[in-house]
């Protein structure tokens, strides 16, 4: 059974995937459904954690809009994320940045790397 499982998640995974870690700040492209439109929105942030494996992979981004936190978690391997672009490197030492959620302005930042 699991044999089954397995190949039919391998089947769904994408090929092309920009490497990316905790702490990078990134522009997500995903696709948004409006009635019978469609149409790409650009969500940009700091990747908070990278969570699960395989087809079920999924990471958070968090932003600051108007003053007010938002955060989107997004399946890694979905249909509805056209591309992932880094915009900087992030020098963090933890695998979840939970804590970023209380702080706001300056101390929200996180060092980049400069590669």
């Amino acid at each position: 059974m699991n044999n089954i499982i397995k190949e039919i998640e391998d089947a769904q995974l994408k090929e092309n995937i920009t490497e990316f870690r905790v702490g990078d700040t990134v522009r997500v492209h995903g696709k948004i459904k409006e009635g019978n439109r469609e149409r790409i929105q650009i969500f940009e942030g700091v990747v908070l954690k990278r969570q699960g494996g395989g087809a079920r992979e999924t990471f958070t981004v968090r932003k600051t809009s108007n003053g007010v936190g938002v955060e989107k978690t997004w399946p890694l391997h979905s249909p509805n994320v056209e591309k992932i672009e880094v915009v900087r490197h992030g020098k963090v030492r933890r695998a979840k940045l939970n804590y970023l959620r209380q702080r706001s302005g300056k101390r929200a930042k996180v060092k980049e790397i400069i590669r």
